[in-house]
């Protein structure tokens, strides 16, 4: 009776371990028979697309290489805080994107918003890397806990949240907030 009941709790325990560490232990397995050489000690494989989409994303978390004067990139509690206020004092419209390099959802939603945000010159999209530690209280005081994470301002003040790539809801929230103001 034990048996039945201690096995389902570690298989559970050992499913959840497993699907952390499955991906890792099987690249190695593939990475050290095909090519001993190739990587010496092999990353896990959410290492190995972080590394390469930080070549990928360098263009949107960059204001200087984005194609839009309206993006900025915001790397710090300090630096969160004084934007915050400056769009609240002069009652501006702006998106602040939570975001992250190694979010599948953020990659696919990244250019779909550059692109729109094109449409509304006055908006200015402010994108917050997640993973910086210098943003750490902000995210925190926020609450953000996932990304692609939202907040859109309109008249300096926070006017709604989109939580996910939702693009129709993002589309449509935007269209409804900045439509010529």
């Amino acid at each position: 009776m034990a048996r039945r009941v201690l096995r389902p709790l570690l298989l559970q325990s050992s499913i959840s371990i497993s699907s952390r560490t499955h991906h890792h232990r099987h690249f190695s397995s593939s990475s050290s028979s095909s090519s001993p050489s190739s990587k010496a000690p092999s990353p896990p494989p959410f290492s190995s697309p972080r590394t390469h989409s930080s070549s990928f994303s360098s263009r949107p978390f960059s204001s200087s290489s984005s194609s839009s004067s309206n993006v900025v990139h915001i790397g710090s509690d300090d630096g969160f805080t004084k934007v915050v206020s400056k769009v609240h004092d002069e009652k501006l419209s702006a998106i602040f994107y939570f975001t992250a390099a190694w979010c599948g959802p953020c990659k696919m939603l990244s250019p779909v918003l550059e692109e729109m945000i094109k449409k509304f010159p006055h908006v200015t999209l402010y994108k917050i890397d997640i993973d910086q530690e210098s943003i750490a209280s902000t995210l925190s005081n926020l609450k953000i806990y996932s990304v692609p994470t939202l907040h859109l301002f309109h008249d300096g003040k926070k006017a709604t949240e989109v939580v996910g790539a939702d693009i129709t809801r993002l589309k449509d929230a935007m269209e409804n907030l900045y439509k010529k103001e």
